[in-house]
């Protein structure tokens, strides 16, 4: 297993592999976007008008979430400010140290089902204090993209629907944020570590 590690390391090294990557990257979006709408045309779908009324629709659901939208900001905010954030992060950073995922970078493993905008905002304070080409740094990027912010989808997007009863959805998505963050350490151990 240590091999395949190293090979897989060695390749995404490798100067053609990422010109590749890059490139791949940089046509994806263009790609998706042209075979949208081809296959809009070729299903003789009136594309231009379908977008608008999509629009419009969009337009109605984020007048509808705001109240939600509210909520949980000023939750956040009250979480953070009370203190709370920190007494969970050395309630729980004894067992972040055996994974080797450093006390710095939980907080961003806290608040990311909170926030994003406020998760973005401590891995902005982790950068900018320890530098983007750190181990904390990458791992604190690591951890924003990979995952999501449950909590905020679930008060947002249930509330504007009506879900009042949210069954197994919290489970779920804590679950993924969990994998998120055990995979975004593991792999930055050994990648970056």
């Amino acid at each position: 297993m240590v091999d395949s590690l190293a090979t897989v390391v060695n390749t995404a090294s490798d100067p053609l592999f990422t010109t590749i990557m890059k490139s791949i990257s940089n046509l994806a979006i263009p790609f998706l976007l042209f075979v949208i709408v081809t296959m809009g045309f070729i299903k003789k779908v009136k594309v231009y008008e379908v977008f608008v009324d999509g629009a419009k629709e969009g337009f109605n659901v984020a007048i509808r979430i705001i109240p939600y939208l509210v909520a949980i900001l000023v939750a956040i905010g009250m979480f953070r400010a009370s203190g709370a954030m920190d007494w969970l992060v050395a309630l729980i950073s004894p067992a972040t140290d055996l994974i080797g995922m450093p006390a710095e970078t939980l907080p961003v493993a806290l608040m990311r089902p909170l926030s994003g905008s406020g998760s973005l905002g401590i891995v902005t304070e982790l950068i900018n204090t320890h530098g983007p080409d750190s181990f904390i740094g990458r791992l604190a990027s690591t951890l924003f993209g990979s995952t999501e912010t449950t909590f905020y989808v679930l008060a947002v997007y249930f509330g504007a629907v009506g879900i009042r009863k949210s069954r197994h959805a919290v489970a779920s998505g804590l679950i993924g944020d969990f994998v998120g963050v055990m995979a975004a350490v593991f792999i930055c151990r050994i990648i970056f570590g």
